[in-house]
């Protein structure tokens, strides 16, 4: 098992080089594999889109900053060695694949191969809306824009035509690290996203389930990977939650090969402590 860390949104946290930098820091340090962020372009004031992950159905970080998302994992790629660069996640179809793919293979070669692309629908309307897309194609527009990301990482003179891209002999360097480009993790927590994943992804990360809507959409996502004729124990499964040993071991029998912890503490005596906590009680014993 694989640790990764959910890096705190608070305040100017994540904006803040003086403060991130060392969190990064102290996590490699600690052990950690991993250092996970995600992606909001803007959080509309007056949403009544639901967030699915609470009762409350509200985001509760709506003042927070939240840098864009490869951006701040290309600082991180900076003052890291070893740590893997996580989106957890990015809104794919909310952005250009074109763009996205170039932004993607940057920050991968900068930081030698340590990008992991995790991406999602979004489920706020309104930001899809902002940002000048169609909240009703998400699903639609996501497989393609994978399919359309991997030509251009792939192909020497990459020609694609779809539905919403097209380009011909678009020639896009630098390409990623791997010869098949940055891996692609496929987030959500809704039947589409866990077949998603069987069909397109390098892994999958559903997140929010309890225990038993895990087990089915994992299953979800091995059918889909064996009808498109691949193999699901190829697909990594990463995973979010408790600190438990017990429980965590529980879901590596399932075969998750990567756990997401939160942290969120910011005062750095605070989270060095918990660093070196999890170091103690799960991450050295169930590496």
């Amino acid at each position: 098992m694989r640790f990764g860390l959910l890096a705190p949104c608070e305040g100017s946290f994540l904006s803040d080089p003086d403060r991130i930098g060392p969190y990064a820091r102290a996590a490699e340090a600690a052990g950690f594999e991993s250092i996970w962020v995600f992606e909001h372009a803007v959080i509309p004031a007056d949403y009544r889109s639901r967030y699915p992950y609470n009762a409350e159905g509200r985001i509760g970080i709506e003042d927070a900053d939240i840098p864009d998302p490869l951006a701040l994992l290309a600082y991180l790629a900076g003052v890291t060695t070893r740590l893997v660069l996580g989106t957890g996640v990015l809104l794919l179809p909310q952005r250009s694949p074109v763009l996205c793919a170039k932004e993607c293979a940057t920050v991968d070669r900068v930081s030698g191969g340590r990008l992991r692309l995790g991406i999602g629908v979004g489920w706020l309307r309104e930001e899809a809306e902002a940002v000048g897309t169609r909240f009703e194609d998400r699903g639609a527009r996501t497989d393609e824009s994978i399919e359309a990301m991997r030509v251009l990482w792939r192909e020497p003179e990459p020609t694609f035509h779809g539905r919403y891209t097209h380009f011909e002999r678009a020639k896009s360097n630098p390409k990623p690290v791997r010869a098949g480009g940055v891996p692609i993790l496929v987030g959500g927590h809704s039947a589409a996203a866990a077949r998603r994943a069987g069909r397109l992804g390098d892994g999958y990360f559903p997140i929010g389930l309890r225990h038993d809507d895990f087990v089915t959409r994992l299953d979800e996502m091995r059918a889909a990977a064996r009808e498109r004729g691949r193999d699901p124990d190829a697909i990594e499964l990463t995973y979010s939650g408790s600190t438990k040993p017990d429980r965590v071991r529980a879901y590596g029998d399932l075969g998750v090969d990567r756990w997401v912890v939160a942290v969120w503490d910011t005062d750095p005596d605070a989270y060095r402590r918990a660093f070196d906590e999890l170091a103690r009680t799960l991450i050295e014993p169930l590496r």
